[in-house]
């Protein structure tokens, strides 16, 4: 089986393909491919994933599509570094539902950042377990194409952890404006707690999620 892995931002997927073969296209898309695997990243929402999709898919005639990342947890039991393998996906913007590839917890797609309210709003609404920005694109375009579609994401903010205003650094592109947003906090010295337990969070979401990919790569390699 040839597997394309869909993240939205390099940092993501960084540790993981370390020592692959990698290409930066014009516009912000990064495409890494190793063997028979391909890993794409485009930015941060669901039409950067789609473009993330068309140039794996470019790069490599895959047979299943992976939504990877870090996501939000909507759950108050999901603990930051838990692995959350998506039974459903739900796009909560045109409410469209896709079956992952076993039975398994609630990931809802939305279109921002996802807010203490907005994560509680989503497990009411949809039993929601956790919540990204990119895997109800991936799905749809894996249902389109007739491949297999899994959606794997590690919990990087629990249900009740959030920095305000992260959204606003978010630009057209996908892109995080760490820069802006890092001046931004280390001018509001009542930000710095949560900014340095949102960094210490990605990274142990992040170790987690490098561990679970490459077990992920092993299975399909063997498969």
């Amino acid at each position: 089986m040839r597997v394309g892995m869909i993240a939205a931002l390099p940092r993501e997927v960084g540790p993981l393909v370390k020592g692959w073969e990698a290409r930066e296209l014009r516009g912000g898309i990064y495409v890494w491919t190793s063997g028979d695997a391909v890993v794409a990243c485009a930015g941060m929402g669901a039409e950067r994933a789609e473009i993330a999709v068309r140039a794996a898919m470019e790069a490599m005639p895959v047979t299943a599509l992976l939504s990877v990342g870090l996501a939000g947890a909507c759950d108050p039991a999901l603990r930051v570094g838990e692995i959350v393998r998506a039974g459903l996906v739900i796009d909560a913007k045109t409410g469209e539902r896709f079956e992952g590839s076993a039975s398994g917890p609630v990931l809802v797609t939305g279109n921002a950042i996802a807010s203490v309210a907005e994560k509680a709003w989503l497990r009411a609404m949809y039993q929601a377990d956790a919540v990204d920005m990119e895997a109800g694109a991936v799905a749809r375009l894996a249902q389109a194409h007739g491949l297999e579609f899994r959606a794997i994401k590690a919990i990087s903010d629990e249900a009740d952890f959030e920095v305000e205003g992260l959204s606003r650094f978010s630009t057209a592109d996908g892109r995080f404006r760490e820069g802006a947003f890092a001046l931004h906090a280390a001018l509001r010295p009542a930000m710095w707690g949560k900014v340095i337990t949102l960094g210490r969070n990605s990274s142990r979401a992040l170790g987690a999620l490098t561990e679970a990919l490459h077990g992920e790569l092993d299975w399909y390699r063997k498969g």
